[in-house]
């Protein structure tokens, strides 16, 4: 059916583009925004331009921040020698949630994936090789998703990790194979990250 309103119309398209919405989901969303008073949908909506405008990328790690440089990467109790390699902020957050790593971090902003026209050069590779060579990094814990995907992206970073001889480490797998680790329990990637094991292990060359 079509909708009875042109801006109605173009709201539930907007908001349909996002991942998981349907234009189903969408129309109920939208219609919900329309019962709301004015100053509510204001802040609603600044919050969504404010964060577009404001939030940044770490200069460092590549996670998301009001700053240039985050948090986690500017706190001097944390080992800056240990770089725990990660695919987005949400691994970080399940990561954090657990209290049982005080490294930082590497954010990818992906994994190389053929099929959706991601390779090695759309990640953010090159600034992780950049950090291995100038801030003495002793470890670095590839703990993306156990897809093929991560996998092939652990694959990779390992060989160019190599040459820079140090000790190269990944998850154990107490996170289920094809689990994405933002969805792990606190307990079991706790336990892997803890208990991480050497790459080269994992694989047989």
């Amino acid at each position: 059916m079509e909708l009875p309103s042109r801006y109605l119309r173009e709201a539930v398209e907007q908001l349909s583009t996002l991942p998981g919405i349907g234009k189903r989901t969408a129309l109920r969303l939208v219609l919900d925004i329309l019962k709301r008073p004015e100053d509510e949908v204001a802040r609603f909506s600044n919050a969504f331009m404010t964060l577009k405008s404001e939030v940044k990328t770490c200069q460092k790690c590549g996670n998301l921040s009001d700053s240039i440089i985050c948090s986690i990467c500017a706190d001097p109790k944390r080992d800056h020698q240990t770089v725990c390699v990660v695919e987005d902020l949400r691994d970080i957050l399940a990561i954090e949630a657990t209290t049982m790593y005080n490294g930082v971090y590497h954010v990818l902003g992906g994994v190389i994936s053929p099929m959706d026209g991601i390779g090695p050069e759309e990640l953010n590779i090159s600034a992780l090789l950049d950090k291995i060579k100038t801030d003495a990094v002793n470890e670095v814990i590839l703990a993306l998703n156990t897809s093929m995907e991560g996998d092939t992206t652990n694959f990779y970073l390992y060989k160019k990790i190599q040459p820079f001889n140090i000790k190269v480490t990944t998850i154990t797998r107490g996170i289920s194979v094809g689990a994405e680790l933002h969805y792990a329990d606190e307990i079991s990637l706790g336990r892997s990250l803890s208990q991480r094991i050497p790459f080269e292990t994992t694989f047989e060359f």
